[in-house]
């Protein structure tokens, strides 16, 4: 596949480049892309719910009655959950929601993510973007110029990590900056637009062409 290259204002400067089929050219796995979105979303879980139990909750643990003869239930303090105020039977306790995932089905599921987004034809490329200061109305006018400022999310990957075009970023809704490093499956399929910088392509393949 083919990409065209444009400039910062929009513009077709004329050259392509081809993608590797290596990288853009897989047969999407839809499970391993499920179990990458799954980890990822899990670990975004703080886990720090907790409820009280029986013996965590204030009350006085004094018999309340006597055992037998009352024609009720029996009952040996106020702290039981069956009484107003009483401890919750198996209530939530603070857990870590991550599980294992092996790192050749995590590469093949961004790999596959990378793919779809290809076969769609969501990958756009783009000259290197370089600002001299931080000003959102400049990175704005970019994605102008490639009619990318449409409402629809954009995931702009860069070679190296710019604070300038960070910071420039960071206010516009729906546009995310990332490096092919910190990639994940989970912003690839959730993203309308992949915009690519011509160094970020390269240490994209860069990466993934390297020998496991």
């Amino acid at each position: 596949m083919e990409l065209s290259v444009y400039n910062i204002k929009g513009e077709d400067t004329g050259r392509k480049v081809t993608l590797s089929d290596a990288i853009f050219g897989q047969v999407p796995n839809e499970h391993v892309m499920y179990l990458d979105v799954k980890q990822y979303l899990a670990n975004q879980r703080q886990g720090t719910h907790k409820s009280k139990q029986r013996n965590e909750v204030h009350g006085t643990t004094k018999k309340l009655k006597k055992q037998k003869g009352t024609g009720g239930a029996r009952a040996g303090s106020m702290k039981s959950p069956v009484f107003i105020g009483g401890g919750r039977v198996f209530g939530p306790e603070p857990r870590d929601y991550g599980f294992k995932l092996n790192k050749k089905t995590k590469r093949l599921a961004r790999l596959s993510a990378l793919s779809v987004l290809a076969q769609d034809g969501k990958v756009a490329l783009v000259e290197n973007i370089s600002l001299s200061a931080p000003k959102t109305k400049d990175f704005l006018s970019i994605l102008n110029g490639l009619k990318l400022n449409n409402g629809k999310k954009t995931l702009f990957v860069a070679a190296e990590a710019d604070k300038n075009v960070l910071l420039s970023a960071r206010n516009i809704q729906r546009v995310k900056v990332a490096t092919p490093v910190a990639l994940n499956t989970h912003d690839l399929l959730n993203t309308d637009t992949l915009l690519l910088s011509e160094d970020g392509l390269k240490s994209l393949e860069q990466l993934y062409t390297t020998a496991e």
